[in-house]
């Protein structure tokens, strides 16, 4: 549930001006554990395609946002033959390379999907029931998204979270409907399209004595409809437990 909660005593706290506070809304995480569920992907590889349209169509399959985040990242080792993803970073290949090691594996490849830090491999094929075990644990995480109304001035975000263990704070600025011409490479000639892309990856916030908070106004990215935008957090483990998973859509979105 969605609650209108930003002041203007608040919003001139975290310098945001009125005209974006106007219309705020916020969301608390369950007592149950969400999955996060992650597609490791890049416009440079041919059998791509398939694994964006998969997740693409997860909402409309029955994977509802109380039961999984879902988080498209291009990946940026597939640039060097002749197509650069606009949407990748090196920040992706690593995070992939991290959860790889973690699961002992030595290679990473693409596309690759990860449920509540863990490989899924053989996708679709378990990935339902992945989310559902998920689903089934109690959460030992507490997360809290706040966003402001986005506008010319940016994307007002607030995040907390807190846990009684050890971990991070992760929080991504992600968006549904892009849509690339793909001129070079494996899928040269193509339109392809894309949900839950990953804009920007917020630099990870330690808890410090269980609690970490994050207060932004992001830069929306350009060309982007204020719509199709959303925030997503999570807390992590160092061991790559995922605790907790949250994400909401921009107010009105």
């Amino acid at each position: 549930m969605k609650h209108l909660i930003l002041s203007l005593t608040a919003a001139a706290a975290l310098n945001i001006p009125p005209a974006l506070a106007a219309a705020s809304c916020t969301l608390h995480s369950p007592a149950y554990r969400i999955a996060l569920l992650e597609l490791y992907t890049s416009e440079g590889c041919s059998s791509c395609p398939p694994a964006d349209q998969y997740v693409s169509g997860l909402r409309g399959d029955g994977i509802t946002a109380q039961q999984a985040v879902l988080l498209s990242e291009h990946v940026d080792y597939w640039n060097y033959i002749g197509w650069k993803d606009p949407f990748s970073s090196k920040t992706f290949t690593d995070r992939q390379r991290w959860l790889s090691d973690l699961a002992g594996s030595r290679t990473i490849y693409t596309p690759e999907i990860f449920v509540g830090g863990k490989e899924q491999r053989g996708w679709p094929r378990g990935v339902a029931d992945a989310v559902r075990r998920v689903n089934g644990l109690a959460a030992q995480a507490d997360i809290s998204i706040t966003l402001g109304a986005a506008g010319a001035g940016g994307l007002p975000v607030e995040v907390k979270a807190g846990s009684a263990r050890e971990g991070k704070l992760f929080i991504a600025l992600v968006e549904n409907g892009v849509a690339s011409q793909v001129r070079a490479g494996e899928n040269s000639g193509r339109l392809l399209r894309h949900d839950f892309v990953v804009r920007e990856w917020l630099a990870p916030v330690p808890l410090a004595g269980g609690a970490a908070s994050f207060r932004q106004v992001l830069a929306l990215p350009p060309g982007a409809a204020a719509g199709r935008l959303g925030v997503s957090a999570f807390v992590q483990t160092p061991q790559g437990e995922v605790l907790q998973a949250l994400a909401l859509p921009v107010c009105g979105g």
